[in-house]
């Protein structure tokens, strides 16, 4: 008997079909360590699962990837789910997970651990990104769900302390494969209104799972990069969601985010009501203040006599024109004596003044000055002024005198 021989692939085929079929290896859980893990760029996940003794090869392809709420890292005890086949190309048999869980805690609280130190690191929920929340708002936001008990909660206790606001519901799923991006839209929306003042974004209690659309990234994103101010009101007291570190203030339960977001309307009336006696009282003492200033500059010398001012200064005037008159007066008159003092000196230095005393001036034919008879000779014409006229004379004769001159 001739038995066919089989290729190495159709070997292989048939191993894969022999394991899939299996009704254990065709679902399978698979605890153990992790270890050899990569993330490759395609999205998928390779690693291996090992315990003291035997190790498996693993693969998890990118849509399973996907659905993963946390991410593994290396040396983390895990348990797989999906089943066992070959690896044709190579001949080896691998374990395709489908989903995993981290052994010993839930996959929800360390995927919710991951993100929030992942979010810390980044400083998201710093102290310095918190927006002040204003005291009187005019408008206020709702996220949530438009039939849940948090609604009513909200909107009663908001009217109930300060009727005059305004509010606007924005409907959302709050649990749900959809709830996150429900959110996440509303708040988008929201920040495309600008007269609201506040948001609150929340929902009433619930598990884990039921909260965990306020424990998604992108919600977590969306809040921090709002720039309307947002409450996160989500469950009970007792819950913390990460949407609860990103809000600018995190309220308890829904009922306390109204109380936080508006003031009591009767301690505002009250507030009003002391802040107006406290203004008449001050305007009162002021005023009786300002009388008293009144009173005191009516009887002020100054203002019974305001004329008397302009008097005292007129007067003042007065003065100082007599003053000015008789400096005037008396430098005049000093000028007027030194200029006749200084009219007797040029007088006396005057020709005119020379020949009033008998004295003449002796030109020759060249109005030469004749200042000595050395300059004359005989019969040249002479003219001699005088001080009423002019002669004209011949030299008929020249006498010059020596003068002796005394050595001192």
């Amino acid at each position: 008997m001739q038995i066919k021989a089989l290729s190495i692939s159709e070997v292989n085929q048939y191993i894969k079909r022999i394991l899939i079929s299996d009704p254990i290896l065709g679902h399978i859980h698979v605890k153990g360590e992790i270890s050899n893990y990569k993330f490759h760029s395609s999205g998928h996940m390779y690693f291996t699962l090992k315990d003291q003794n035997s190790r498996i090869n693993c693969v998890m392809f990118k849509s399973n990837c996907e659905k993963l709420k946390f991410l593994p890292n290396e040396g983390m005890s895990l348990i797989c789910k999906g089943y066992v086949s070959i690896y044709e190309r190579d001949g080896q048999y691998q374990l395709y997970v489908t989903d995993m869980e981290p052994l010993g805690l839930g996959a929800l609280h360390l995927a919710y651990q991951q993100l929030k130190d992942k979010l810390d690191k980044e400083g998201i929920f710093d102290i310095k990104y918190k927006k002040q929340l204003p005291y009187i708002p005019r408008k206020i936001a709702i996220i949530t769900s438009p039939t849940g008990a948090a609604i009513r909660d909200i909107i009663s206790v908001i009217f109930r302390r300060f009727p005059k606001v305004e509010l606007c519901v924005f409907p959302v799923l709050v649990q749900g494969e959809a709830a996150a991006t429900s959110i996440v839209n509303a708040i988008n929306l929201c920040n495309r209104f600008s007269d609201i003042d506040i948001a609150i974004i929340g929902r009433g209690g619930g598990s884990m799972e039921e909260l965990w659309a306020f424990n998604e990234e992108k919600v977590a994103r969306a809040i921090f990069n709002s720039h309307v101010p947002i409450v996160s009101a989500v469950g009970h007291e007792t819950d913390f969601t990460i949407a609860d570190f990103v809000a600018d203030l995190r309220a308890p339960t829904p009922s306390a985010a109204a109380e936080l977001v508006v003031p009591n309307i009767l301690n505002i009336k009250d507030y009003m009501n002391s802040a107006k006696k406290r203004l008449l009282y001050s305007m009162n003492i002021k005023i009786n203040e300002l009388e008293q200033r009144l009173s005191l500059i009516e009887n002020n010398y100054f203002f019974k006599y305001p004329l008397n001012q302009i008097y005292d200064k007129q007067q003042y005037i007065d003065e100082l024109l007599q003053r000015l008159n008789r400096y005037l007066k008396a430098k005049i008159e000093f000028n007027e004596r030194h200029l006749m003092y200084l009219g007797e000196r040029l007088n006396g230095l005057s020709p005119l003044s020379v020949f009033s005393r008998g004295y003449s001036i002796v030109r020759d034919e060249k109005n030469q000055i004749i200042k000595s008879v050395d300059q004359v000779r005989m019969d040249r014409i002479l003219s001699i002024d005088l001080i009423d006229g002019e002669i004209s004379c011949r030299v008929i004769k020249c006498i010059k005198e020596e003068k002796a001159f005394v050595k001192s």
